[in-house]
């Protein structure tokens, strides 16, 4: 297989389809495919006539986390500008949706957890696995899985490493809805769709402003999400919201 096509992206419509496409290392990453996600998400937030992103794996997988054989040649998979895997430490602006078959572990659990939305099959299985290999996970799931599910819940998937379905992290309402085996994907497609009927900037100054709400206290909150907020406030998309609502017809949004 060569280099290039370990990330595969599909518009579409308005959705950009990001498959990990290294089935035969169970879609883990080295710091080629953590080059070739991070220029993914540059596409999805570049191009104003995509919306929505989905990111799935190829093969009946999502991800196995990091390439541990990489690591032990001392290659990390990420790179200088979004982290870990491409996309851990600054994801996309705009909305992404993971769409999990199988196993999303370790690196790939942390990169469900940078996601925004998560539809998993009901026979996909998540945990951080780490310890068992003396290594701690450090892309982002030590930190965001407490911020979402309760204390000692987080602490028992990051000390035993043991692995959960999807119906236990749709209980704690990790993973959003869960799909039949094998059609996670179109399912996460699906809700990609249904989401266009809102506004493309609005979607995104949403999620922007969520994803940013952790760092900021109740009084720096008020200030710090109008930036977000601006860029849909004062875009075409805005007036063509309100315009059509005037005269009583759907929307056609520009994403800009």
């Amino acid at each position: 297989m060569s280099d290039d096509n370990r990330i595969l992206t599909e518009r579409r419509g308005h959705v950009l389809i990001i498959t990990i496409n290294r089935p035969e290392a169970k879609n883990a990453f080295d710091r080629t495919s953590a080059t070739a996600l991070e220029a993914a998400a540059d596409m999805l937030d570049d191009d104003d006539s995509l919306f929505v992103g989905v990111i799935t794996g190829a093969g009946g997988t999502f991800s196995a986390g990091a390439d541990l054989k990489a690591a032990a040649r001392g290659e990390r998979g990420a790179t200088q500008k979004r982290g870990g895997f491409g996309f851990f430490a600054k994801p996309p602006r705009k909305p992404v949706i993971a769409a999990v078959e199988g196993y999303a572990v370790g690196g790939g659990f942390e990169l469900c957890l940078s996601c925004d939305l998560i539809v998993a099959a009901k026979t996909a299985k998540f945990g951080l696995p780490e310890v068992r290999h003396n290594v701690v996970a450090l892309g982002g799931g030590l930190f965001r899985l407490p911020k979402r599910i309760p204390y000692h819940v987080a602490m028992e998937l990051a000390l035993t490493g043991e692995f959960k379905d999807a119906e236990f992290f749709h209980r704690l309402g990790v993973v959003n809805r869960i799909s039949e085996t094998g059609m996670a994907l179109e399912a996460a497609i699906a809700w990609a769709e249904a989401l266009q009927v809102n506004g493309p900037t609005a979607l995104a100054a949403s999620k922007e402003i969520i994803f940013h709400s952790s760092e900021w206290s109740d009084e720096e909150a008020w200030r710090a999400q109008m930036p977000y907020a601006m860029r849909a406030l004062n875009s075409e998309d805005r007036s063509e919201g309100l315009k059509a609502f005037a005269e009583k017809r759907k929307p056609v949004w520009k994403g800009r």
